[in-house]
């Protein structure tokens, strides 16, 4: 049985339409992400899962039961919100214990999920303290104690490590995809960091303008994005995407780029659109070379990243183009540089935005 389904979501503010026909089936302890920009309607359509928000129109089912006809509190969910929402003047044991006293759960029953789950946390030692005297990932791993008391059957965590900074959210990170192994329940995570959603997601779901674009495993997304959107949203950076036109070929797709290069990649011809196509190439299929490469291109801007370089340049024709280069690289802020461009692993889009892989990918 799924753990949730969502049938046909629909909702709107006014005469702005923000989610579209929504249509998603969780898993059992499956970890999924919402992945978007601001404004993409991915933390409405975790509200209306909550119950905070009600949909136009569509159906929420967890577990067999209809909830979306349910008040929050009867829906057998648990969210942690971004802002956290502990109580000041509560202690971490006291804000973990208030909604299940006001379930009326006996006192033995809730001093043993609180030591369960600051057993699982690492929070027994802050039990006692009070929100201020408590780090912002103290704070954070207790606003998912109080969510894990109530052993719900879905937990919806809406960007839980925005808040935190660089340091605590990669070591929360690292926690939460601990923790995802040791609790009975589905969970979703609403995030627009595509690392916290690459590193900690069974699967992505990414959305944008109302709709759901893809849904996969990370590195599906990552290697067979759906459309032009997906390419470039999800990647650091983002996907180079060059203006190319079809040229002779026989089996597989060769493109001519606006400088009069020409890649040959392992995209079948068959089924490709009409009209011009746009060439995408990740970083690391663009490699600067000392040798003649597949074009020459004059460097923008030189980003060393400790393991690797990266190079961001334009051709002759203007287009765009991020490449790699070595650790140690040489290349200066004016060069120009050979780039060998590994057509194998590039992408097509069609006018339309929608993606056309390798046959073999």
């Amino acid at each position: 049985m799924a753990s949730l389904q969502l049938t046909g979501i629909r909702k709107s503010f006014g005469a702005t339409p923000v989610l579209d026909d929504i249509n998603l089936t969780l898993e059992q302890r499956e970890f999924i992400a919402f992945l978007g920009p601001s404004g993409s309607g991915k933390s409405t359509l975790l509200r209306i899962i909550a119950g905070l928000e009600s949909a136009d129109s569509g159906e929420v089912w967890l577990e067999g039961r209809r909830i979306d006809t349910l008040a929050p509190g009867e829906r057998g969910i648990a969210m942690v919100f971004q802002h956290y929402a502990l109580y000041p003047h509560m202690s971490a044991r006291e804000n973990m214990a208030f909604g299940l006293k006001n379930a009326r759960v006996s006192k033995d029953e809730i001093d043993r999920r609180i030591a369960a789950a600051a057993a699982v946390l690492e929070i027994t030692p802050l039990l006692d303290r009070k929100p201020a005297e408590m780090s912002g990932g103290q704070r954070q791993r207790v606003a998912i104690g109080r969510a894990l008391v109530k052993e719900p059957k879905l937990f919806l965590l809406d960007e839980p490590l925005s808040n935190l900074d660089a340091a605590l959210r990669l070591r929360t990170r690292v926690e939460l995809a601990q923790l995802k192994q040791k609790v009975d329940a589905a969970v979703i995570m609403v995030t627009h960091d595509q690392a916290e959603a690459m590193t900690l997601a069974d699967r992505i779901v990414v959305i944008n303008d109302c709709e759901i674009q893809q849904v996969g495993p990370p590195m599906e997304i990552y290697s067979r994005p759906a459309n032009s959107f997906v390419a470039q949203f999800v990647g650091s950076p983002a996907m180079s995407l060059l203006p190319a036109t079809l040229v002779e070929g026989r089996e597989f797709a060769s493109l001519k780029l606006g400088d009069g290069s020409v890649v040959h990649t392992k995209v079948p011809l068959a089924g490709l659109p009409g009209g011009e196509l746009r060439l995408g190439l990740r970083p690391e299929a663009v490699r600067v070379t000392d040798t003649k490469g597949t074009t020459k291109a004059k460097v923008d801007l030189v980003e060393r990243l400790g393991e690797r370089t990266l190079i961001y340049a334009h051709l002759a024709g203007g287009q765009q183009i991020i490449g790699e280069d070595e650790p140690y690289s040489q290349v200066r802020l004016g060069d120009e540089v050979q780039l060998a461009i590994d057509g194998e692993s590039a992408h097509l889009f069609g006018p339309d935005g929608v993606a056309f892989h390798r046959a073999d990918a």
